[in-house]
């Protein structure tokens, strides 16, 4: 099978030490008949102030169900970003990718009056400006990896897009796009040791990637120190509260053109049976609670490089401090750009093809701003 159709990704290497990853070498480049797809929240810092980053949090991973479900499963690089995603398909599977971008657009304003921007650009054409798309996977359990990307592609066509090139127009008013398995019924995870950090840090243009991996390297050790790395979601789990916190906007995700308020009342009748079996560890079939818990725990997504380095800790002041104190010389010395977010709790977005299977995935950010309000810090 020719390197340009999905073989390609299955051939990269799965990392399970994330440590590993801040080595370019470990980077593998995309083909160049393969497409980029990138999609953010128009004014998401306004969304924020307006206390919708649950909602902002939604739309941005519906991107990448909407992709998993029109791939029918594929496997492909992707990356959640808390305004928005990134991802990247074989060149066959571009106009795949263009109406799910289209309908999305549709979708979200629909929805919930957000405006929702999309570009998709070949990766020879990022290569003919001088930038690079390369791909690294990196697996937190044995059932789940995530995609991390490096060579200043993504950077490149996110800029792109926020300039109003190479963008893909929204669909008509009723597209739906198939977001079947995303979800958002967990509680928040308050911090358990000092507050939860949302870090975003980027290359200085021009600056070395070598440096940037040293950099890197030295930050993700000090929170090696961490309980657990600095993963903010307990080991047994996020909480689970009734009515889930979030319930009308799965209710908006769910209903694809449905009635709004049965949607609702299906969500508090099934949440409510599902509380249940999580209260009492009452096991349905092959669905083990505890069991379960513990693998949302195990698949979560806390950490990534999108041509940078995010992470979401549960961050104690000394650490925190000395995590500060490597980036301020980095960024005094022109080799970084860097912002934090600093909150009381984490929050998660989930996918989930099968409560039956290992494989569901969950999207970690910050509950109060996140990767969005480190990210604006960073631009400040």
């Amino acid at each position: 099978m020719p390197l340009s159709d999905f073989a390609f990704y299955d051939s990269v290497p799965i990392s399970d030490s994330f440590l590993d990853l801040s080595d370019p070498a470990r980077f593998t480049p995309l083909p160049e008949s393969w497409f980029l797809g990138v999609a953010d929240i128009v004014d998401s810092t306004g969304e924020i102030a307006r206390g919708r980053y649950k909602t902002v949090n939604m739309v941005g991973a519906a991107v990448i169900s909407a992709m998993i479900n029109a791939l029918q499963g594929r496997d492909f690089p992707y990356v959640f970003g808390g305004d928005g995603a990134g991802f990247a398909v074989p060149g066959e599977m571009a106009d795949t990718a263009r109406e799910a971008l289209a309908a999305l657009q549709s979708w979200a304003e629909a929805e919930f009056a957000i405006t929702l921007r999309a570009a998709l650009v070949s990766v020879a054409d990022i290569r003919a400006v001088g930038r690079d798309l390369r791909v690294a996977r990196y697996a937190p359990s044995s059932c789940v990896d995530y995609a991390m990307f490096s060579g200043g592609g993504l950077a490149w066509a996110e800029a792109q897009m926020k300039a109003g090139h190479r963008t893909v127009p929204p669909a008509g008013p009723d597209a739906q796009p198939d977001l079947t398995g995303l979800s958002c019924r967990w509680s928040n995870s308050p911090a358990r040791h000092g507050q939860i950090v949302s870090l975003v840090v980027q290359p200085e243009s021009g600056s070395n990637e070598a440096d940037f991996a040293v950099l890197t390297q030295a930050v993700l050790s000090a929170a090696e120190r961490l309980e657990r790395a600095g993963h903010p979601v307990s080991p047994k789990g996020p909480p689970m509260d009734w009515p889930p916190p979030g319930l009308d906007i799965d209710a908006h995700v769910s209903r694809a053109g449905g009635n709004l308020l049965l949607q609702k009342i299906r969500l508090m009748i099934g949440n409510a049976l599902i509380g249940l079996l999580f209260k009492t560890g009452i096991r349905l079939g092959q669905f083990v609670p505890e069991h379960y818990r513990e693998m949302v725990s195990r698949n979560a997504d806390f950490r990534k490089f999108d041509d940078g380095l995010k992470m979401t800790l549960d961050c104690d002041p000394a650490t925190l401090a000395n995590i500060t104190r490597l980036l301020d010389k980095a960024q005094a010395q022109g080799k970084i750009r860097y912002g934090l977010h600093v909150q009381q709790e984490a929050m998660m977005t989930c996918f989930v093809p099968s409560a039956m299977s290992d494989d569901h995935v969950h999207f970690v950010d910050g509950a109060s701003g996140g990767y969005a309000q480190a990210a604006a810090a960073m631009r400040g």
